[in-house]
């Protein structure tokens, strides 16, 4: 592991560790999807076993709570706010803050440094070497390739580009810079030409293969459809969404090439995700075969625009009155109390997950709406599940 969080917590009641535990897996549940589901997380090996040190005294229970964390940085710094948004443990209310995120690595480092420097110690008594010699030289095998350009339009490139069979592709400057920090000498930039392609750019492509390699934007999607009109591609690489590739990582521009698809696989896909946007608002039981229009009220359709970005869910009875509303995070353990057949819909502010399309089943709701809908592989043919762009649409 390389991060342990380290938090503490109060509860207004006496409860047991495992009562803590299952009130941070049920109620961070669906909040950023089921990407950050600390179960997949844990089964992934992700993230260590939940360690719960708890006390009580008096009425009040409190302790420690720890998690090892295997994601990079900002990734745990995320999962640190998330378990912060726990607010009831059983029937208290509680309070989680986190008060550290310590990196395992960081020990190893100063293990590293201090044995460095006993080396160099014993370096320099023994055969008295120029130290700054010694700097000079580890300077040059650190510094990263130099930028040169490439073609009449003097196009940013790597210093390999004429000599690889392999070249990649990048919208800017900027990006041939980031690419040859971590060792890529094979790229090579679009800019130079305005919003033409550049000649030269597509001279090469003839006689190589090509990773188009672009920013996870609009921007990039334009780009890449002049890109196919006039150039040779054969794979393509995207940075992730929202990001740029002058920003990326090593390790994310490393995943991003390792991902590059052939460009009629993506060509395909892409075509997939247009006529899918453009469906109709059906849901189609694959036995019968019969598409199930579901009407949805004008006050439910006011509800859904109401409820986006609060995080919130809505019960509905079969004529559409509001039963109850709670925060998303509750569902998962107020569903269970509920009579079953007594509510007809849901409608949240949250992901759909596989475990609230089974607890609706149990519970014999009929329709699920959410803002997006997760990795649901088991759809019952009695459950009609939507999104909220499939409903206002």
């Amino acid at each position: 592991m390389k991060y342990l969080i380290k938090a503490r917590f109060e509860v207004e009641g006496i409860v047991e560790k495992s009562d803590v535990i299952g009130a941070i897996f049920g109620q961070t549940e669906g909040l950023l999807g089921e990407e950050y589901d600390l179960r997949d997380l844990q089964d992934k090996g992700r993230i260590g076993r939940i360690q719960v040190d708890l006390k009580t005294q008096n009425t009040k229970s409190y302790g420690t709570i720890i998690i090892p964390s295997n994601l990079d940085r900002v990734e745990t710094a995320l999962l640190a706010a998330l378990i912060e948004v726990v607010d009831r443990v059983g029937p208290y209310s509680a309070k989680i803050i986190v008060d550290e995120i310590i990196d395992l690595r960081a020990e190893k480092v100063r293990k590293v440094v201090n044995r460095a420097k006993d080396i160099l110690k014993k370096l320099v008594r023994e055969k008295a070497p120029d130290v700054k010699e010694i700097l000079k030289e580890i300077s040059k095998s650190v510094k990263p390739p130099e930028l040169v350009t490439y073609g009449p339009e003097n196009l940013p490139a790597g210093p390999d580009i004429e000599s690889a069979d392999t070249i990649i592709l990048v919208e800017g400057r900027a990006d041939v810079i980031n690419l040859l920090r971590y060792g890529y000498t094979n790229v090579i930039a679009l800019e130079g030409a305005g919003s033409k392609i550049p000649d030269t750019i597509i001279k090469l492509c003839k006689n190589k293969k090509v990773i188009a390699f672009l920013d996870g934007d609009h921007g990039g999607d334009l780009i890449l459809k002049e890109l196919l009109k006039v150039a040779k591609i054969d794979y393509i690489a995207r940075a992730p969404p929202g990001k740029e590739v002058e920003e990326l990582t090593g390790r994310e521009i490393n995943k991003a090439l390792k991902s590059a698809v052939p460009v009629e696989n993506y060509v395909k896909k892409s075509r997939e995700k247009v006529n899918e946007s453009a469906a109709p608002i059906t849901k189609t039981a694959p036995r019968e075969e019969k598409a199930i229009t579901i009407h949805v009220p004008d006050n439910v359709i006011k509800d859904i625009k109401d409820l986006e970005g609060t995080l919130k869910a809505k019960l509905y009875d079969a004529d559409w009155n509001v039963i109850s509303e709670m925060p998303v995070r509750n569902l998962i353990t107020e569903l269970p109390n509920i009579e079953a057949g007594k509510v007809h819909a849901i409608v949240m502010d949250g992901v759909i997950t596989q475990r609230v399309v089974d607890m609706a089943l149990e519970k014999n709701i009929k329709i699920v709406i959410g803002a997006r809908i997760g990795g649901v592989s088991k759809k019952p043919l009695n459950i009609t599940i939507l999104s909220f762009n499939e409903v206002l649409s």
